[in-house]
């Protein structure tokens, strides 16, 4: 029995103690954060208070409270059970970094008491030395800090034999460049809160102070059994299967969508959900995705700071999660090939400090002008720095989903349902129209229209898609770290309202103000119409479409990358104060290298698995078929066995078949690592071209004679397990 057949027996669920307590979710939501309900109960109300003017207005606390928060901080802490705290930051690697030190400080010869100070609860010293910076700093300059960001509350992350409090903070190197994703997010988030408040005051909201981003980006993973994921090279190195034939099933009965969860999965959801909870995760939606054996956690919208960093914690309970039943969960966006891959759709609005969501259209004339007027806002934002956008989703595996049946295209545009699309038509052509009493009701300047409370239907194919009083960036990796699409989002859109802000300012001097506002919204849909499509993006009607519209259409990660090194996006971002110029280069060169690594290991992988997994029992079966037609043959001639001709031919054909589909699996190889080992001494951007254009596809193809093979091969000599044992044994 080969070891395939062996795990087959040992796939099981892990043996649960069934749960006979249950507290409900608002009785433990959020126990192991440092939240606002916990600082009020153990501060003094003036450190408490200057700690919410710091959130709101900026005005740094004083050491004094600083160092009162800390004690609170630790004194809860280690309540709780805590002995070590670390400073949580995201590095440039896209996941979380921690260096975790003791509470306690020597106080004498074999004495230590438990101590945290406001100094080390505002800073930290990481070495910054081995973290992808891009150029911004050289190796031997390993200094960096890490600064708390008193927006995201602190948190306890438990384990069997302890718990950590852990600091969320960014990451600067020595001369204050960002090192991380999260300082260049909380910045474009400022700049979008001075642009939005810009407009807003036009509109006389002056009692509004802050306008801040929010958004709740949709999981989704996949689970398969450890015992399957632990005999796949290709998983455990890369997070997807390098080769694999297709299941005789796969999506194509669409059963598994929101279908009946299998109680292991549920198991899995339930513990989930509850370690979340604890740590104020908002998860609020779980079900089956189109896929077997694929899935989605969705949360509620928080402002884009804790959404994002609620998402890293999120995808690191997963993973840990899974492995406590026996599962591993994959977060790559193209695990399995011929079925959908994961994406992480991002669901971004605007909201000010009174509760008023600036992309819901309203009830009223007044709120529908401001809404049309941040609406172009966002058409303009995206028609203009589309090739940002493109970039901000743009890493390795990314490549193998954007474009399939489950992700939209490279192509940016914006889907806005047909009820927006007539009123910016109407606009656009200054007519006036009356339609149902749940359409336009009057296009005038007087009397503006009246919306739907849902404006429009979903459009699954759009990248960039308006879903009622929201936007849903669709092309986001299910692996991606949010906080650069958002960052990116943020300040694409603040320069975008700054611009609509002044086209007001203007055509309004001496003018009705209304009748100005309409005639900038109508100019903006104008000039923005070529970005709007209503149809399926998945067609090839729309990409002979967008061909004509001249929409850029970057299917490769290193070209969609470049976009960040344009001058004029440079100026962009440096203008916001988002990012320098050395900041944004860096991340170029970041994100380029990182990409050839991962091809890189995807390669040499997948050269690894051709020797080891593939030609070694393709050989065994190849020699068990000639020894057969061999003996057949022998039979015959000593014998006179009475055969077919056409019988022998077929035995023969199927020989043939089996020799020249190893040949070509190890002819292609070859040709491949020849390949890898002349880039060897190429730029990173040279690099990155080759492997695109040419190892990507030797890859496929040496895939595609692999999948051939595993197809005629005997189950008793293929040890890789096979996509319909991992998609659908549970």
């Amino acid at each position: 029995m080969g070891i395939r057949k062996e795990v087959l027996f040992k796939i099981k669920p892990v043996d649960l103690a069934n749960k006979t307590k249950f507290k409900k979710v608002s009785e433990y939501f959020g126990e192991n954060t440092f939240n606002a309900g916990a600082m009020k109960k153990v501060l003094s109300q003036g450190t408490f208070s200057a700690f919410n003017r710091w959130l709101s207005e900026g005005k740094v606390i004083t050491l004094e409270q600083a160092n009162e928060i800390a004690t609170a901080m630790k004194n809860w802490a280690i309540a709780k059970g805590a002995s070590y705290y670390t400073h949580w930051f995201q590095p440039m690697t896209g996941l979380t970094a921690e260096k975790h030190d003791s509470f306690i400080s020597f106080i004498g010869p074999g004495k230590v008491i438990e101590k945290f100070s406001g100094s080390k609860l505002i800073q930290g010293e990481p070495d910054a030395s081995s973290f992808p910076s891009g150029g911004v700093r050289s190796t031997f300059e390993a200094r960096g800090y890490t600064a708390w960001d008193p927006s995201s509350p602190a948190f306890i992350i438990e384990s069997k034999l302890g718990k950590t409090l852990c600091i969320p903070t960014i990451f600067v190197s020595y001369h204050g460049e960002a090192l991380d994703k999260k300082l260049p997010l909380l910045r474009s988030d400022d700049a979008l809160n001075r642009s939005a408040l810009n407009l807003l005051h036009l509109f006389g909201h002056k009692g509004v102070k802050k306008v801040f981003s929010t958004c709740g980006p949709e999981q989704e993973y996949f689970l398969i059994d450890k015992n399957y994921y632990n005999l796949r090279q290709d998983l455990v190195m890369t997070g997807r299967t390098l080769v694999g034939a297709p299941s005789p099933k796969g999506q194509q009965m669409e059963d598994q969508y929101f279908g009946s969860i299998k109680e292991r999965v549920i198991n899995f959801m339930f513990e989930v959900a509850e370690e979340a909870y604890k740590l104020g995760i908002p998860v609020m939606t779980r079900h089956n995705e189109v896929a077997p054996h694929q899935y989605e956690f969705a949360p509620i919208f928080e402002e884009s700071n804790l959404a994002a960093d609620h998402n890293q914690l999120l995808m690191e309970l997963m993973k840990k999660i899974a492995l406590r039943h026996d599962m591993v969960c994959l977060l790559h966006e193209k695990p399995f090939a011929g079925i959908n891959g994961s994406g992480k759709h991002v669901n971004w609005s605007l909201s000010d400090d009174q509760g008023n969501n600036l992309l819901n259209p309203g009830q009223t004339p007044e709120q529908n002008l401001q809404f049309l007027a941040v609406l172009v806002a966002v058409l303009r934002a995206v028609y203009k720095h589309s090739d940002l956008l493109r970039a901000a989703v743009a890493h390795s595996g990314n490549e193998h989903r954007l474009g399939a049946n489950e992700a939209p295209p490279a192509i940016m545009s914006v889907f806005l349902g047909e009820q927006l699309t007539k009123i910016l038509g109407m606009l656009e052509n200054g007519v006036k129209a009356s339609g149902s009493k749940q359409g336009v009701i009057d296009l005038g300047i007087g009397k503006l229209p009246k919306f739907n409370q849902d404006t429009t239907d979903r459009n699954r194919t759009s990248p960039f898609a308006f879903t009622g009083n929201k936007f849903e960036f669709r092309a986001v990796g299910s692996s991606q770290n949010i906080s650069t699409p958002i960052m990116i989002i943020n300040t694409i859109i603040a320069e975008s309202l700054d611009y609509v802000a002044e086209k007001i300012k203007a055509a309004s001097r001496g003018k009705d103000f209304n009748a100005a506002v309409l005639k900038v919204v109508s100019e903006v849909a104008k000039e923005t119409k070529d970005i709007r499509f209503e149809g399926n993006n998945y067609s090839q009607e729309w990409l002979k479409e967008a061909k004509k519209r001249k929409l850029p259409n970057v299917a490769s990660t290193a070209e969609a990358l470049k976009a960040l090194t344009k001058k004029e996006n440079i100026e962009l971002f440096e203008k916001y104060k988002v990012l320098s110029k050395e900041e944004i280069v860096s991340r170029y060169h970041i994100w380029v290298e990182m990409y050839c690594k991962l091809i890189e290991i995807e390669a040499n992988t997948l050269n690894e698995m051709v020797n080891s997994s593939v030609v070694p029992p393709g050989l065994e079966y190849e020699e068990l078929v000639a020894d057969n037609l061999t003996k057949i043959i022998a039979l015959k001639k000593q014998t006179g066995l009475k055969l077919e001709a056409k019988a022998i031919e077929d035995r023969k054909a199927h020989l043939s078949g089996v020799v020249s589909i190893i040949y070509y699996v190890r002819h292609n190889t070859r040709e491949m690592m020849e390949l890898m080992h002349k880039s060897e001494h190429l730029s990173p951007e040279k690099k990155a071209e080759l492997f695109f254009e040419k190892i990507k596809p030797y890859m496929e193809h040496i895939r595609k004679h692999v999948d051939a093979l595993e197809c005629v091969v005997s189950d008793e000599h293929w040890d890789l397990p096979k996509y319909r044992e991992m998609l659908f044994i549970k």
